[in-house]
C-alpha cells in the first residue's frame, strides 16, 4: 500500500513538469524562428509564420522623424535564406507574454549582431495566433537603434 501511495504522489508531483504551456510553445515558435535566421533555413523560418503575417519597424530617422517601415514577409525570408557570409544573430531577452485563448502577444528585448559585430538593438513585439498546427506569427513590430539598448 505504501509503495502504491509513493508512486502515486511521485506521479502526481512531477506531473506538471511534463506539462507544456501555451507560454511554453509560443516560446518555442520565436526561438524556432531565430534559429531558422542563424542557421540561413528559410524553410524553418517560414515553418513559423501565418501566411498572413505582417513585418513592421518604427524607425528613427536622422532628421528626428518616426516613420512606420512594412517588410513583405515573403522578401524577409528570401533575404534570410540567401546565402550568406556572417550569421544573423538576434540575441534576445524573454519579456511579457500574455495569451487570452487563440491570441497571444510577446514583448523581447534584443540585441542584434551580424556575425559577431553589433548591428542594432530594440524591442521585437510579437503577436500570435494558434492554428491547428500550432502557434504562428501573425505580426511582429520592432524598434531599431544603435544605443541605449535595452537589457
Amino acid at each position: 500500500m505504501k509503495t502504491l501511495l509513493l508512486a502515486t504522489l511521485i506521479l502526481v508531483l512531477s506531473a506538471p513538469a511534463f506539462c507544456q504551456t501555451d507560454k511554453d510553445d509560443i516560446k518555442k515558435t520565436i526561438t524556432t524562428m531565430f534559429d531558422g535566421m542563424r542557421k540561413g533555413d528559410s524553410t524553418m523560418l517560414r515553418s513559423t509564420f501565418h501566411k498572413d503575417m505582417v513585418l513592421q519597424s518604427v524607425v528613427n530617422k536622422r532628421d528626428g522623424s518616426t516613420v512606420l517601415l512594412t517588410e513583405k514577409a515573403d522578401e524577409f525570408v528570401k533575404q534570410v535564406g540567401t546565402p550568406h557570409k556572417e550569421i544573423y544573430d538576434e540575441r534576445i531577452t524573454w519579456g511579457d507574454i500574455k495569451v487570452d485563448g487563440d491570441l497571444a502577444s510577446a514583448w523581447t528585448p534584443y540585441k542584434f549582431y551580424v556575425g559577431e559585430k553589433f548591428s542594432h538593438c530594440g524591442v521585437d513585439f510579437y503577436q500570435l495566433m494558434k492554428t491547428a498546427a500550432g502557434w504562428k506569427i501573425i505580426y511582429i513590430v520592432d524598434t531599431r537603434r544603435t544605443g541605449n539598448c535595452p537589457e
